[in-house]
């Protein structure tokens, strides 16, 4: 075979396209995130690097290449330079045994750091890569530092298996590093629990890394996670509020197709990775990054009470908000997630109220007194729509659909529906409901509600950016309401690249 044919790629590039919650970093991205710190902190000899959740140790070896060659003229000696960095210079916290022995394997080229092919020898087979095994501390079924299951990880459970206590979130950070006071701290935390919960869902663990880290107060703290925070969500919306009005988030890279940065992994929402910059407080870089292509914008992050991830986004919302009232939307109107009180999973009756069900059962009966009329929604026309129109899709570089007459409903006075819908809209008269559904089915208006999505829920705190119109007649169209809104040309091309066509 031609050699030039010959394809030799690095094995944590490999690592990184296994599918699991806890994804390996391919070198590359850790590059980018090195990037971001200022690079004079390589030259420096006293700097110190933390990585909280290690496992195949890529931000060491690619912090080490950086030190090997930026102290090469503080330390000539290239052996002794190799040692000082790597017993005085860099530290990690392994999340599991395995991921410990891979981390050594890849950054000392032993798993014995004090084995003869260690490239540096320590006095310990761990060097400064740690790892004990963390218990959990259960307090009424759930762990009282990252909130798993005790059904789901409790040690009856687990034999033989990863309990997934991870020591820097455990109050367990081994007492080698425990008062070390470090320069950067840097990783990729796990994402996510199973909490044993209804429908299994699971719960996010990233967040409590990154608050855990700055209360070690770094000068820098650069990790890759999830971009979900950016709408809150599932426990993340006191770490949102937190993030958005922190002014010591100076950077965030968002990669909206999570694809773009770990190939092979879906992660609903796509990914971001950040720098927080203990001594200095401005406005954030926001970069976003589509099919390779780069905005990026300098912005407050807590312009709106929820962060809008596309720069683009930005001067059209401004817009609508300069012609309506900021405090009148439809966030205010939309009704709550069970509109009549009745669950995804009612089972039809015989007879009783009429009630749309989900679309392969269509409209049927719910019993009188299981329905629960406080939203006073059930003698209105209403529009409702489903709570996951967009089920399946994770990539949001892809245009994006929500609604259209396929998913979406005008259930009559008199008609309810289970949790599978929820209501956009209630009106006395059939002429209104009709008028708010061509409202609704602008691309305009789905635009709006775009910037606040980032998974599959589209629930009432979505609608925060749609403006609620003081009366709904005739039919809208997007030229009618960029008009209104002074949207001009160009901002509608982008409008219509976002959208797609009804029925799409």
């Amino acid at each position: 075979m031609n050699s030039q044919n010959n394809y030799n790629p690095d094995v944590l590039s490999c690592l990184a396209n296994l599918s699991n919650d806890e994804v390996f970093t391919p070198p590359e991205v850790a590059n980018a995130m090195l990037d971001l710190l200022p690079q004079e902190i390589f030259t420096d000899p006293n700097a110190k690097f933390l990585d909280p959740a290690c496992k195949s140790g890529v931000f060491l070896r690619e912090i080490a290449k950086r030190l090997i060659d930026g102290l090469k003229d503080k330390i000539p000696d290239l052996q002794e330079r190799i040692d000082h960095i790597f017993q005085e210079q860099l530290y990690a916290i392994a999340i599991t045994e395995l991921t410990s022995l891979l981390a050594r394997r890849s950054v000392y080229c032993s798993k014995d750091a004090s084995g003869k092919y260690s490239v540096s020898k320590f006095a310990n087979t761990e060097g400064n890569i740690f790892y004990t095994n963390t218990k959990h501390l259960w307090l009424d079924g759930k762990c009282l530092h990252c909130g798993a299951s005790q059904s789901e990880y409790g040690d009856e459970n687990r034999e033989g298996l990863e309990r997934h206590a991870y020591q820097f979130i455990h109050n367990a950070i081994p007492g080698e590093i425990e008062n070390m006071k470090f320069d950067v701290i840097i990783g990729n935390p796990p994402y996510q629990l199973e909490t044993g919960g209804a429908g299994r869902q699971a719960k996010p663990i990233y967040h409590k890394f990154v608050n855990e880290a700055k209360k070690l107060q770094p000068r820098f703290i650069v990790m890759i996670i999830p971009s979900r925070w950016f709408s809150g969500g599932f426990g993340l919306d006191d770490f949102r509020l937190k993030m958005l009005n922190d002014r010591h988030l100076t950077n965030i890279v968002d990669y909206p197709n999570s694809a773009d940065v770990f190939s092979g992994v879906d992660i609903a929402g796509g990914v971001c990775y950040f720098k927080w910059d203990r001594d200095n407080e401005k406005d954030c870089e926001i970069t976003n990054v589509l099919a390779k292509e780069k905005e990026t914008e300098i912005r407050k992050l807590n312009e709106f009470k929820t962060f809008v991830r596309f720069n683009k986004s930005i001067p059209i919302i401004r817009k609508v908000f300069t012609i309506q009232d900021l405090s009148r939307t439809l966030e205010n109107t939309v009704s709550p997630q069970r509109p009549f009180g009745l669950p995804t999973n009612y089972q039809p009756k015989e007879s009783g109220i009429p009630c749309w069900f989900i679309q392969k059962i269509g409209l049927k009966y719910a019993d009188k007194k299981d329905v629960d009329d406080s939203n006073h929604l059930l003698d209105k026309w209403k529009f409702i729509a489903p709570k996951a129109p967009i089920a399946g899709q994770t990539d949001f570089t892809k245009p994006v659909g929500f609604y259209y007459d396929g998913n979406t409903k005008i259930a009559k006075p008199g008609e309810c529906c289970t949790e599978s819908f929820i209501v956009l809209g209630a009106f006395d008269t059939e002429e209104e409901v009709n008028a708010f559904k061509s409202y609704i089915f602008t691309k305009t208006v789905r635009f709006l509600l775009l910037q606040t999505v980032i998974s599959q829920d589209v629930l009432r705190n979505k609608f925060c950016f749609v403006p609620e119109l003081d009366k709904y007649e005739g039919i809208y169209t997007d030229e009618q309401l960029c008009k209104k809104w002074n949207i001009n040309a160009d901002e509608w091309a982008y409008i219509d690249s976002r959208i797609c066509n009804i029925g799409q």
